[in-house]
């Protein structure tokens, strides 16, 4: 299914497909992940969209093309991918403040040195843009499971992501967690120049902030509001008519790299562009 024309700068993928060990994981996908909007990526397990995150940040080989298109239609030299995980695998006995992680992504400087004025105020602006800049001196460890998504936002956020991913990342945290999260999502949509690919199995969240779905099973099925995706017979054969969520319900709501890979890579991916 080829995606709708529109002015917004936004990413392009054009019939993008994974194989691997002779099987098909993703076959000629075709969308657009449109900046200033929040796109949601939904399907069963299986569906391919860890591993059309993959390919989006790099991570592994892709045919056609993933491209940073401006409103004019013209490709731009660099896409950075901000990334935010479902879990993050850490030791919470590490004594390790939220301060020490973010630093640890800003600077080659080892933390235990000390961390400098500069990079402090780095720090302390990128949890003030999540809301959460009451967390820099607490322990990571003692983060509850939203306030750890919070950080680990600002630091996809670091520096400013032209596609930010978010891999079911508010799975399992409480109803408090949850709305802070999005909210933050939303503002940030509405204030940055960036597009917004959300993973989410949680149909009545994709009912309340998704501007646009996408309903994959290792190729595009439908795409377009979350009105017509759930209204489309893909939908139904995919999930079954009792699966529509309705307007007035809504519930609250493992692609995780060794941590000391991503500290060192700055859980940022800088650059990479489809084949």
């Amino acid at each position: 299914m080829r995606p709708h024309r529109c002015d917004l700068c936004h990413i392009d993928l054009d019939q993008v497909s994974v194989r691997r060990g002779g099987q098909t994981l993703l076959q000629d996908i075709s969308m657009h992940i449109h900046c200033g909007q929040l796109t949601v990526l939904i399907g069963q397990n299986g569906a391919g969209k860890t591993t059309l995150i993959r390919a989006l940040l790099g991570e592994i080989p892709h045919g056609g093309a993933i491209r940073h298109v401006d409103s004019a239609g013209r490709n731009l030299a660099h896409l950075t991918t901000g990334y935010v995980p479902q879990h993050l695998s850490f030791d919470p006995e590490m004594p390790l403040t939220v301060r020490d992680f973010l630093a640890s992504s800003m600077t080659r400087r080892p933390v235990w040195t000390g961390i400098s004025k500069a990079i402090r105020c780095e720090v302390d602006a990128a949890l003030a843009d999540v809301d959460a800049a009451d967390l820099a001196d607490r322990p990571l460890g003692r983060c509850s499971g939203g306030e750890l998504q919070r950080v680990l936002l600002a630091l996809a956020l670091h520096p400013a992501p032209d596609l930010l991913v978010l891999d079911e990342p508010v799975s399992g945290v409480d109803r408090n967690g949850l709305k802070l999260f999005l909210d933050t999502v939303t503002r940030l949509k509405e204030t940055r120049h960036m597009a917004i690919l959300l993973v989410s199995h949680d149909l009545r969240l994709v009912r309340e902030y998704a501007d646009h779905v996408v309903l994959l099973e290792k190729n595009v099925l439908a795409q377009g509001s979350a009105e017509d995706v759930f209204s489309s017979n893909a939908f139904e054969n995919v999930f079954g008519s009792g699966e529509t969520p309705t307007l007035r319900s809504h519930t609250h709501v493992h692609h995780t790299p060794p941590l000391e890979e991503k500290l060192a890579e700055g859980w940022k991916v800088s650059g990479k562009e489809g084949a």
